[in-house]
């Protein structure tokens, strides 16, 4: 297996963005923005597939010119290009759709292997690899722990509920999520950090047109509406209590306390108890 090229899709976000009260004005923090744990682990697992296959190492992300940031640390840990997509960001259908056309845009073959975070710091949901693996025609693993080369074709691990794990292999081309718990993101050398900073940042930008027009319809509630009762039997308010509140009506069975001796006793007293409520014929 030979992979021509290994993306990864890297999301730039402000832990600490804030909106003024007055005006609504969005400020950012230049120096807390970056990856989240979960992309940085993608990148790291990006350029360990690159060096395992012989491949190119492209970091590529949608956003301003903010986002140069996260692509310039790319380049200094070991990324051999970047590329930054400006375009619609809304949702994760539109995220995926501007990345894939911008990808497209660049020029030259797709990536044979696309790695993303499972999720990103700005109340992301996470869907962007899925719809990403969607336009690309690509097979997709999504939530990953672990991701390598393994005789020559791709493996990766999933978590399962209990403690299992899922293994995987995987074919080319594929999109794959990981957690944030792989590897931690490499440190970069001081003098490839030095030469990121004055880096050109290449910039594609698209216009994508929505694929589905939303139409919005009447408002309604939720929850359906709760059922109608009728109005209770009585002249009387009196009586209209009691036909509310059952008080009138017959006791109850009183509770009943079995003590059997044996264990066919007790199953032959459960079966009586559902017979005599037509639970079984």
């Amino acid at each position: 297996m030979s992979a021509v090229l290994v993306a990864a899709a890297l999301r730039h976000t402000d832990p600490r963005a804030g909106a003024d009260p007055l005006t609504g004005r969005i400020h950012h923090d230049p120096y807390a923005g970056g990856a989240s744990a979960a992309d940085r682990c993608a990148l790291e697992h990006a350029l360990r597939l690159a060096r395992a296959l012989g491949a190119r190492c492209l970091a590529v992300t949608v956003g301003g010119a903010e986002a140069d940031a996260t692509l310039r640390e790319a380049l200094a840990t070991g990324a051999d290009e970047v590329l930054r997509v400006e375009g619609p960001d809304t949702d994760g259908a539109g995220t995926a759709r501007t990345l894939f056309d911008g990808l497209v845009a660049r020029g030259g073959p797709l990536p044979d292997v696309i790695l993303c975070g499972d999720r990103s710091t700005d109340r992301g949901t996470g869907t962007v690899p899925a719809y990403l693996a969607h336009l690309a025609g690509a097979s997709q693993a999504l939530g990953l722990t672990e991701l390598a080369v393994e005789e020559g074709e791709l493996r990766a691990s999933r978590r399962l509920d209990a403690g299992r794990r899922e293994l995987l292999a995987l074919t080319l081309p594929a999109v794959c999520s990981v957690e944030p718990s792989g590897p931690r993101l490499r440190r970069a050398p001081l003098p490839a950090t030095l030469a990121a900073r004055t880096a050109p940042v290449p910039v594609v930008a698209v216009t994508t047109a929505p694929d589905i027009a939303v139409t919005a319809g009447p408002p309604r509630p939720y929850r359906p509406r709760p059922r109608v009762l009728p109005a209770p039997h009585g002249e009387q308010p009196r009586e209209r209590l009691l036909a509310l509140t059952g008080a009138g009506a017959p006791p109850r069975t009183p509770p009943r306390v079995a003590t059997p001796a044996t264990p066919a006793e007790a199953a032959e007293l459960l079966l009586e108890y559902l017979r005599e409520r037509s639970y079984l014929p």
